[in-house]
């Protein structure tokens, strides 16, 4: 049985991602900040698959040795999801505090790298990194500064380990707009009802994970509609 480490899964697209990987017998490790939502989230997923959970700060370097010793040798996929968004509301980047940037990279860009860094040697011919960003990463929203950048180094540092790496799979994914709670955090008291669950980018995510797409940037509205007209 193959291993998963899926960062942030204890709710949002993490754990729509792993209830789908755990129907299908993948063996996961699952972390998240909140100790209690992480344990309903592991006994759920318990009555499906084998499944350790280990709550922590991903930005935490006892926390991701953790992780990465709990997969074990069998580890073929990791997923960096976790993320912070930062200030909410978020401010523009002429009044963004400094100190918060630091923490916003260091969750969004540094901690999976450094996971990264742990599983390497793990990883067999054809494992797969999943990286998840945002459009933010791309384009110039305003007030997206602090988040924005950050995913974009993110993307970056998953460019050049393709190109490192070319025996495994690196991939960035954009998930598109999604009813969660870091979204919520952006547009605080706005309604965003009519953002779709985070289950309807799981297929796409499931694409990559299990197809022979080559490394690279995807959006999950893509590879969906792909997935459709198969």
């Amino acid at each position: 049985m193959s291993s998963a480490i899926i960062t942030g899964a204890s709710r949002g697209l993490g754990l729509a991602l792993a209830r789908a990987l755990a129907g299908r017998g993948r063996r996961l490790v699952i972390d998240a900040r909140g100790a209690d939502a992480l344990e309903t989230a592991r006994a759920e997923l318990a009555d499906l698959t084998e499944v350790v959970a280990v709550s922590g700060d991903v930005a935490d370097p006892d926390h991701r040795r953790e992780l990465v010793v709990a997969a074990g040798p069998d580890l073929e996929l990791l997923v960096n999801n976790a993320s912070v968004l930062g200030p909410s509301p978020q401010p523009r980047l002429a009044d963004y505090p400094l100190d918060v940037l630091e923490q916003v990279y260091a969750v969004n860009a540094l901690a999976p790298l450094a996971l990264v860094q742990l599983v390497l040697p793990l990883l067999p011919a054809g494992g797969r990194i999943v990286n998840i960003t945002s459009d933010a990463a791309v384009e110039g929203y305003e007030g997206w500064g602090g988040y924005g950048s950050s995913k974009a180094a993110l993307e970056q540092l998953g460019n050049v380990l393709a190109a490192e790496h070319p025996e495994l799979r690196v991939y960035t994914v954009d998930p598109g707009d999604m009813r969660t709670q870091l979204h919520q955090e952006a547009f605080p008291g706005e309604d965003i009802s009519d953002r779709p669950p985070p289950e309807e980018s799981v297929p796409g995510l499931l694409a990559l994970i299990e197809g022979e797409l080559p490394s690279g940037r995807y959006r999950v509205a893509d590879l969906v509609a792909l997935e459709t007209k198969r």
